[in-house]
C-alpha cells in the first residue's frame, strides 16, 4: 500500500497486475470508501488527484443506487416546496408523477442519459402537445441541475437534448367594434366592470381578481397592482405578483372609473343583502358573499356565455382582452415602452416580440411622419 498523507487516499497494486486507489468521502449516510482502478500507477494517481479535488470542491458524485423516482421525490420536498408558488410546486409535482416517473422512475440517477431523455420526449409527443412536453423538459432540467449542484451526478442529461419547438400561440385581439359588442352585452352584468377593466387596463385575469379597493383611487383615476389571485389545489389564493415589473401603477380611463363606481354601488347592495354571511376581503371582484372568485368558474360560467350573447368568436379567451388593450394602444402609436410598463412585462423585448404583428403598420406610420417632417 502506497503511503500518503491523512485523507489523501491510498494507491496499491492489484493481484492481476493493475492498480487501484481508495479514498473516503462524506455522504448523507456517513463516511464512505470509494475505489478507482487503472492499468498503471500514474493513471490511478491522476484519477485519485481529480477525485480528491472534486471532493474538496464539494463535487462528490455519490448517487449509487438512487433511482430517479426517489430523487424527484426528495427534490420536490427539499428544494422546491416552500421556495416557489404553490401553483408552481403543484405543476412540477404533477409533471413528475404523471409523465416522468412512469417512464424513467426506475432508471438509476447516475446512469440517466440523453438517450433516456430523448426517448421520453418522443414517447410523450405521441399524445401530448409540444408545449406540454416542453414543460416536462423544464421540470426534469431543473431537477437534474440541482442534482449536479449537489454533487450527485457529474452532468445534466437534458442539456444534450433539444426540447420540442412550441408554435407561438395565436393572438386574437378584438377590434374596437367587437369591444363595443362585448361591453354592450355585459351591460348590467355583476362583473361588467371586470370586462371593462380588462380591456381598458390590460391587467392579467389574476391581477384583476386580486385587486382590492385599497389599491384603487377613483378620485385620481389610477390603481396599483400589488397582488394576483392564483388557483392552487386548496382553492383560490392571493399571492405577490410574479415579477418585479408586475408591481405597477396604471392610469384609468374615464370609462373604467365610471364602471368601477357603478360596481362599488352594486357591491355595497350585495353586502347589505348578505349581512353576517359577508366575508370581508376588500376585493373589488368577489363572490356575492365576499369570497375570492374562481378563475375557471369565470371562464366557463361567465365569460363564455357573454361571448355567445355578444355574438363574438367562441375561441376568444379572457386573456385576449389583455392582447386587445395592447394592440389598440400600439396601433394608436403609443410608445411601446409605455405599453410594456402598463402591461407589467419584465422588459420591452417581450412586448415587441408578442405584438410584432402590429409593428409593420407602426413602421409605415413612422415613415410617413418622417416624410412629412422633411418635406
Amino acid at each position: 500500500m502506497g503511503k500518503r498523507g491523512n485523507g489523501e487516499g491510498t494507491i496499491s497494486r492489484r493481484k492481476n497486475g493493475g492498480w487501484m486507489a481508495q479514498y473516503y468521502v462524506h455522504t448523507a449516510n456517513g463516511r464512505k470508501r470509494k475505489t478507482l482502478y487503472g492499468k498503471t500507477r500514474a493513471e490511478v494517481a491522476k484519477k485519485l488527484a481529480r477525485a480528491l479535488s472534486d471532493r474538496e470542491g464539494g463535487l462528490v458524485f455519490d448517487a449509487e443506487g438512487l433511482k430517479l423516482r426517489e430523487y424527484l421525490s426528495r427534490w420536490l420536498e427539499d428544494s422546491v416546496k416552500d421556495t416557489v408558488r404553490n401553483t408552481t410546486y403543484e405543476r412540477y409535482e404533477q409533471i413528475s408523477r404523471t409523465h416522468i416517473i412512469p417512464m424513467l422512475g426506475d432508471v438509476k440517477l447516475k446512469v440517466l442519459s440523453p438517450t433516456h431523455v430523448r426517448a421520453l420526449y418522443k414517447e410523450k409527443l405521441q399524445t401530448l402537445s409540444p408545449r406540454t412536453v416542453q414543460y416536462i423538459h423544464v421540470t426534469l432540467h431543473k431537477a437534474l441541475k440541482q442534482a449536479v449542484h449537489d454533487g450527485l451526478i457529474p452532468r445534466n442529461a437534458t442539456e444534450a437534448v433539444k426540447p420540442p419547438q412550441v408554435r407561438r400561440e395565436e393572438i386574437r385581439p378584438l377590434t374596437p367594434e367587437q369591444v363595443k359588442m362585448l361591453l354592450d352585452a355585459a351591460r348590467g352584468d355583476r362583473l361588467e366592470a371586470l370586462y371593462a377593466l380588462a380591456v381598458h387596463t390590460g391587467l392579467r385575469q389574476g391581477e384583476l381578481l386580486g385587486l382590492k379597493w385599497e389599491d384603487v383611487d377613483l378620485e385620481t383615476g389610477s390603481l396599483h397592482v400589488k397582488r394576483t389571485l392564483t388557483t392552487a389545489r386548496g382553492g383560490p389564493r392571493l399571492a405577490a405578483p410574479k415579477t418585479k415589473g408586475s408591481r405597477r401603477r396604471v392610469s384609468l380611463t374615464r370609462s373604467a372609473v365610471d364602471a368601477l363606481r357603478a360596481h362599488l354601488a352594486r357591491q355595497l347592495e350585495e353586502i347589505d343583502r348578505a349581512g353576517s354571511l359577508w366575508q370581508e376581503n376588500g376585493l373589488v371582484f368577489a363572490s356575492e358573499t365576499g369570497e375570492p372568485l374562481d378563475r375557471r368558474d369565470i371562464t366557463s360560467r361567465q365569460f363564455k356565455p357573454l361571448l355567445k350573447r355578444a355574438k363574438l368568436p367562441e375561441k376568444t379567451r379572457f386573456h385576449d382582452l389583455r392582447h386587445t388593450c395592447a394592440t389598440l394602444l400600439l396601433t394608436k402609436n403609443v410608445n411601446p415602452k409605455v405599453v410594456s410598463e402598463m402591461l407589467g412585462h419584465s422588459n420591452i423585448a417581450i412586448t415587441l416580440d408578442t405584438y410584432s404583428h402590429v409593428l409593420p403598420d407602426m413602421q409605415d406610420s413612422a415613415a410617413r411622419a418622417l416624410e412629412e417632417a422633411l418635406s
